[in-house]
């Protein structure tokens, strides 16, 4: 499965690390994902990923199970 977000499509984000030196190797920034149980609009509770950011704002408009 992809690591992304469900809701916002959010996913990880590519760079550099760098050394002291200015040494450069690719590296990978990944989501902090969390799985969360939503109710739908049909009041069905499913199981989604979301990003700890997007869970914030599930936390403030109450959409949680």
């Amino acid at each position: 499965m992809a690591r992304k977000d469900d809701l916002t499509g959010k996913g990880a984000l590519s760079g550099n690390n760098r050394s002291h030196a200015l040494n450069a190797t690719k590296r990978k920034w990944n989501v902090n994902l969390q799985k969360v149980k939503v109710v739908d609009e049909k009041g069905n509770v499913k199981t989604i990923k979301v990003s700890a950011r997007t869970l914030r704002t599930l936390k403030k408009a109450e959409k949680l199970a």
